[in-house]
């Protein structure tokens, strides 16, 4: 046979298994090309899921607390939307004094802060956190309890005038002193921090600074029992109806009401922590 004719016989012969082993190498090419990883047999690529905070109203809560003039507060809040969110706040103290001494008087206090109220936080510019918010205290019994002794055979003081009391019966009286002649009270504030932080974080620490319209502060001072002398134990009267005695003890009142007549816008700076979670 002719070499020529021979190396055609062989090519022949090898064409039909050479084809099969192209066969993966075509099969590849299409499924790269292919539209759609489902179609070459592979998984799927896992969704992206949303990050982004949820800002309907209502969809976050705040709760938390702090100290400020008022006492010691609680605070429950929720968002209204990005630039509102809404405050409900408590308030609370007790705190007693002993043996305070003044113009001849020993004093035992016992002072009794309590209100509640709710406050609209408007935030201009939500992602720095600032907000001015107007509110109301819609319940403010916030006063303080006084009773008052002078030991027996020394002198008192009232109204730069000076009087005695009995050795055997010294004066005694009582007093209580109000921070809540307008009830309810508006409150104004501005402050730094959300505590239904914009970025979705839970930990907040809110500062507060502002002034709750309370009305002028109430006074009232009786002395009741006892009595008072004129000349150290002499001539001494009931000093409940003695009129020297009263008229300064008026006078004298009245002084302190002057004195107190500012704290009818009271203070507020309030210093807190708050935390703030998703309720739907």
């Amino acid at each position: 046979m002719q070499p020529t004719a021979l190396f055609l016989s062989l090519a022949l012969l090898a064409a039909p298994v050479s084809m099969p082993a192209q066969s993966p190498s075509f099969s590849s090419s299409l499924i790269a090309d292919g539209s759609t990883p489902e179609a070459a047999g592979g998984q799927s690529a896992p969704p992206v899921r949303n990050s982004s905070v949820s800002k309907g109203p209502f969809s976050r809560v705040a709760i938390g607390g702090g100290f400020s003039p008022l006492g010691i507060n609680l605070l429950l809040a929720t968002n209204l939307g990005q630039h509102m969110n809404l405050r409900a706040t408590g308030n609370v103290l007790n705190y007693t004094a002993s043996n305070i001494s003044t113009n001849g008087f020993n004093v035992d206090a016992k002072l009794n802060l309590a209100s509640a109220g709710v406050s609209l936080d408007l935030y201009p510019f939500p992602k720095h956190g600032f907000h001015v918010s107007p509110g109301v205290l819609f319940d403010n019994t916030n006063a303080a309890d006084a009773t008052f002794s002078v030991p027996g055979g020394t002198s008192f003081t009232l109204d730069n005038y000076t009087f005695y009391t009995s050795t055997t019966n010294p004066v005694r009286g009582t007093g209580t002193f109000g921070l809540h002649s307008h009830n309810p009270a508006f409150t104004a504030t501005g402050g730094w921090g959300n505590v239904i932080p914009h970025k979705g974080g839970h930990w907040s620490y809110p500062v507060e600074v502002g002034v709750a319209f309370i009305g002028a502060p109430t006074v009232n001072i009786a002395l009741n029992q006892g009595q008072v002398c004129y000349v150290s134990g002499q001539d001494c009267v009931d000093v409940a109806t003695d009129q020297d005695v009263q008229t300064a003890l008026k006078a004298q009142v009245a002084k302190y009401r002057s004195n107190l007549d500012p704290l009818k816008t009271y203070p507020i700076v309030s210093f807190g922590v708050a935390f703030a979670f998703h309720i739907r």
